[in-house]
């Protein structure tokens, strides 16, 4: 299994607890999400996350098909960071640690994530052709939500 990463920051003029207090509301990613990826939230146990916690997802992989995503947070250090391991999926694996430093002027959000697309040579060829460019195009949207939402740093 190949396994790729994404590295991302972003800064946010925002402290450091306000900018966990976002993240830390699962539906707050929906908003960050691309609406053409049509991103939703099937079943969300609490509306703050806690370390052990499920949470079901939907996501549109083309038109008209769509797939589950079950995610379980682990590793949350309150106020500090948390992870979202993919327990099923569109990925054959999936980890993301999401952390947060204060920084002069806002909060650096931080993300981190492995991830394998599977499926052999035709996960390989999906990766390059369709899956890199949508976890960036993913990203760049969030950078555009986050920075209308909190403003940008100077």
């Amino acid at each position: 299994m190949k396994v790729y990463s994404l590295s991302q920051k972003q800064t946010i003029p925002v402290s450091k607890d306000q900018a966990w207090e976002f993240f830390s509301s699962p539906r707050n990613l929906e908003a960050m999400t691309p609406p053409k990826m049509g991103f939703r939230i099937v079943s969300l146990p609490s509306e703050v996350l806690y370390e052990g916690e499920i949470i079901e997802y939907s996501v549109k992989v083309l038109p008209g098909i769509w797939i589950p995503w079950v995610s379980e947070i682990k590793a949350l250090r309150k106020g500090e960071s948390f992870v979202d391991d993919q327990i099923s999926g569109p990925f054959k694996f999936w980890h993301h640690r999401h952390s947060f430093e204060e920084t002069r002027g806002g909060t650096i959000v931080k993300d981190l994530i492995h991830y394998s697309v599977g499926f052999s040579i035709f996960g390989e060829v999906a990766r390059a052709l369709v899956v890199k460019n949508q976890l960036a195009k993913m990203f760049e949207h969030r950078r555009l939500v986050l920075e209308e939402k909190f403003g940008k740093v100077i």
